[in-house]
Formats: structure tokens, sequence, C-alpha cells
């Protein structure tokens, strides 16, 4: 049996996002999302969950490039002289890895984040992170703590297969092998831990070495060689104009990522390889 779960990321970080994920759960292969707790359309992503009670929701956890919720005083150690975490990412990695000054605001911020959407009364069911932070060893750690806390039952661990990608794209072939290594040893570091603590995870993740990129053709590709068991594929579906996905992500082909959570061909090569479509609470989904 093959299981695929497709999570859209970024809800709540602008309108163009929040309406697309609407529009992936209600007429494509969509099947959960990940919101975060600092985007400008929180609120908005709210409404919409409320009202699509069988979307699933998630964290998408933010240390970069992005808000804190907590106000900018209490974590002055996470955030630049704007209020917001830093835009670099290998910057705010070091900082959380070797400043052990950091530690207990990093907590707290972490628990903030996943409060905010309980607050809100929808259902918790997993965590991931923006840019993958929820991956970086000290993150990890704390997360080990609070995850069992707040009844959070599963966490994406950010794992994909090189030579399967480099099949049908040689693009980045350098970058590549080099996220292969970093999140290999990262997975195999934190999988075990997650048994222990009885959080299920997908036994792969695609969405990794063409993050923002995932049109029709990559995404039939990738159904076509889907191992056993569950994956996991993220995307970052939007609808343009958009300022803020623009500004933020000029490179990512947001619209294409829309048509191909929408497209007829992938729903039907779905149903052609038996391939159920789920969530991480298995919820199965009908194609559409």
């Amino acid at each position: 049996m093959r299981r695929l779960i497709v999570n859209a990321d970024d809800f709540g970080l602008s309108s163009g996002v929040n309406r697309a994920i609407e529009q992936a759960w209600q007429r494509g292969i969509l099947t959960q999302t990940s919101l975060m707790p600092g985007g400008d359309a929180f609120d908005e992503a709210v409404s919409i969950a409320r009202r699509n009670p069988g979307l699933q929701i998630g964290l998408h956890l933010t240390l970069v490039q992005g808000r804190p919720v907590l106000p900018p005083e209490q974590v002055p150690g996470l955030v630049g002289a704007n209020g917001c975490f830093p835009d670099n990412p290998v910057q705010m990695g070091m900082r959380l890895y070797f400043d052990r000054g950091v530690r207990q605001q990093l907590r707290n911020e972490l628990e903030a984040q996943i409060i905010k959407i309980k607050d809100t009364g929808l259902p918790l069911s997993h965590i991931d992170g923006h840019l993958n932070i929820q991956m970086h060893p000290t993150v990890f750690e704390l997360l080990t703590e609070l995850m069992p806390r707040h009844g959070i039952s599963s966490f994406r661990i950010t794992r994909e297969r090189l030579r399967h990608n480099l099949q049908f794209d040689r693009s980045r072939i350098i970058g590549k092998s080099v996220e292969r290594v970093i999140f290999g040893a990262l997975s195999d570091q934190v999988e075990p831990k997650l048994h222990r603590l009885g959080i299920t995870h997908a036994a792969e993740v695609k969405g990794v070495f063409n993050s923002g990129r995932i049109t029709e053709t990559y995404l039939l590709a990738i159904l076509d060689g889907l191992m056993p068991g569950t994956t996991e594929i993220y995307l970052h579906p939007g609808c343009l104009p958009d300022a803020e996905i623009s500004r933020r992500m000029p490179d990512y082909l947001h619209e294409q990522e829309l048509a191909a959570l929408l497209s007829p061909a992938v729903q039907h090569r779905l149903a052609d390889l038996a391939i159920s479509l789920r969530n991480y609470r298995g919820d199965e989904k009908p194609y559409v």
C-alpha cells in the first residue's frame, strides 16, 4: 500500500496563500496544511480552517524570515532591531546551536507558537517548520518535551531520496547533495527519539530538493516512483498578485504549484496507481 500526505506550507502568511490552500483542499488533492502563528493573515487562515473542518492543521514553526509570537522584548536573543527573526537561516541556526543563553527564550517562543494555534480551538496534529527549522538539534530537543505535553502526534522528518530525484530533475546537483548529507544526518538523529515518544512521521518527504517548484510534470514523476508506506509531499501554493509571497519567495512557482494540486492528470495518476490520499491523522480523502 502506498499512502500520500499532501501538505501546503505557509498557511496564514498572506491572503494569496490562504485562498490557494482553500482551493487546493476543496477542489484538489491537498490533505492538510501547516499554519504560521506569526503570519500577517493568521486570523483569515483560522476562519478558513473553521469553515473547512476536514482540513487538518499543523504548526509551521517559524524562527527565520518572520515575526515572533511573543513580544520582541521577551525574545531579544532571537530577533533583530526590527523585532523580526533573521532572514538568514544559517545565521539563526548557528545562534541557536552555540548561544546557550537564548535557550529559554527559544523554548518560550516554541510553546507560544503552539499555544497560539491551540487557543483557536483548531485540533493541532503535526509540526513542521519554515525552511525545515524543526530539524535543528536545539529546536528538536525542546520539541521532544513540548510535543507530548501538547498532544502533538506527528512530525515532519525531511528525508528525501536523492537518486530518485535526479532521475527526473538534474538541477542543483551539488546543492541537493549537500542537503541530502545534512538532512540525512539530522533524520538519523531524530527518528529513534520520535519512535520512543510514539510520534509518527512519513518514511520519506518530497519537496526538500525542489521546494517551491513542484509543477504538474514534477508531481507526476514523483507519483510514479513512490515507495510503499507513507510519503509526505509539501508545496507552497499561492494566488498572484500577492506582494508578500512575491517579496519573500520571488523564485517560487506558487501558481504552478496550485495548478499541480488541482490537476485532473494528477488525480487520474493517483487513481491508476491506487495511491491512497490521507493526512497524518489517517483520514482518507477521495480523489476529487
